[in-house]
């Protein structure tokens, strides 16, 4: 599902499937961009007396960011240069047996693809490890895994919920809903006032499953249990199997095609972009989106007072969740050339005073037991969620890219009926199950 360069992270997309040898060379040596002659660094020559050690990073908003910080780990010490990357094709780097010593980015399932057949090493004998939280090491499993190997520390977590315009509000007399019912009645109060409710942007297929699916999803079902049992299933998974997406799915798609009452009556033709303007405007109350939204609606200029609550998608208060992934992982490969230096950079990076500055920065939630809560009153509103463990990974990103669930959604919001195309999604999950 494509993304915009705006910073939304990539959360099911191959890495840079669209590469060429020529963009190979797009690289930052220890923060300094430019282009860098391919050969030295892929010979695993070093700059003086220093070991190159590459380091894969591409999250677009941040790439000045960890370039900074590679040049002052360079700087720190005398035995390794860092080589920030940007532009490598992981999946053929991998092939040729030439992938980066150190990467960080978004943990999805093309990238879990890698740990499930030991391509990446075992870190396990490295302190970091056991700072992480447990329930966010329970994400990380909700993906196959190879052995028992710990190959990827998560570093930072994005959550994502409702955003609410809080002045609008306030202005109509409405309330944050805790209930599915208190939600659609918040939806008629805002409609019968003139307001309109969500700003839905189905242009863009992703945002229909990163909020308009994945939130009720998650909300009604357990996911990482549903894909461990479709998993098992797998070549059977249909309409009379235990879990099935004709089955088990059926009841958050309607709840996802009840709000289309609600919303703008250009979405069909609306992109992430235009939603994102149109939002900052006030031309909607709410919209599904997940942080990485904000700085787009910093960019039009208002002054705006935003929030954030977790979609209610049951009559059952105990039942809300955030929508969490793991925006930023670190992992070494097994055949990476300078794993201890990797190592080091690894290590240096998953300090305190390195990490939560980041997180804090970039509207991550910690990934450590001591991380320290957010403080964006954007964002402080999934908090207390995600401090007590209530959160799940998003539906959709269990889905294999070969399916083409995302055009599935994008047909029910725009009008056809969900069994038929659900059925299919279960009969594309039952052929690729046997493929495999």
């Amino acid at each position: 599902m494509p993304q915009p360069s705006s910073g939304v992270p990539d959360t099911n997309a191959n890495p840079l499937s669209t590469w060429s040898p020529s963009r190979r060379t797009f690289l930052t040596a220890a923060g300094i961009a430019g282009a860098v002659a391919a050969a030295p660094w892929l010979t695993g020559c070093t700059a003086g007396a220093q070991e190159t050690i590459t380091f894969y990073q591409s999250k677009p908003e941040a790439i000045s960011y960890f370039s900074k910080l590679a040049e002052e780990f360079t700087a720190s010490q005398s035995k390794y240069r860092i080589l920030h990357d940007i532009s490598t094709n992981l999946s053929a780097s991998f092939v040729r047996s030439n992938p980066p010593d150190l990467g960080m980015l978004n943990y999805n399932l093309e990238m879990a693809r890698f740990m499930e057949r030991g391509a990446l090493s075992d870190l396990s004998d490295m302190p970091e490890t056991s700072t992480i939280r447990p329930d966010i090491v329970e994400l990380t499993k909700a993906y196959p895994q190879y052995e028992n190997r710990i190959s990827v520390l998560p570093y930072s977590a994005m959550a994502a919920s409702v955003i609410y315009n809080k002045r609008i509000f306030a202005d109509n007399g409405v309330e944050v809903p805790t209930t599915w019912d208190q939600l659609l009645n918040v939806c008629e109060t805002l409609k019968g006032k003139g307001v309109t409710p969500f700003y839905a942007t189905f242009m863009d297929s992703w945002t229909i499953m990163q909020g308009w699916f994945d939130y009720p999803a998650g909300g009604m079902v357990d996911i990482a249990e549903f894909y461990k049992k479709m998993n098992q299933i797998g070549v059977d998974v249909g309409p009379n199997s235990e879990v099935s997406f004709q089955k088990t799915m059926l009841e958050p798609v309607k709840k996802m095609v009840a709000l289309t009452k609600y919303i703008n009556s250009d979405a069909a033709s609306r992109g992430y972009g235009d939603g994102n303007t149109a939002f900052a405007n006030g031309a909607a109350a709410m919209i599904l989106q997940g942080p990485w939204a904000f700085s787009e609606f910093d960019k039009v200029g208002k002054d705006l007072e935003l929030g954030t609550f977790p979609f209610p998608a049951t009559n059952n208060a105990d039942d809300l969740k955030v929508r969490v992934n793991i925006d930023l992982s670190l992992w070494v490969p097994e055949v990476a050339n300078g794993k201890e230096g990797a190592r080091a950079f690894l290590q240096y990076l998953m300090q305190p005073k390195i990490q939560d500055p980041y997180n804090a920065k970039f509207l991550g939630f910690g990934t450590t037991k001591d991380a320290p809560p957010v403080t964006d009153e954007r964002i402080i509103g999934m908090q207390p969620y995600y401090n007590s463990g209530k959160f799940y990974m998003g539906a959709s990103q269990f889905i294999p890219n070969t399916i083409p669930a995302p055009n599935y959604f994008q047909s029910i919001v725009f009008g056809e009926a969900p069994e038929p195309l659900l059925a299919q999604l279960d009969r594309d999950w039952s052929r690729l199950a046997f493929r495999a």
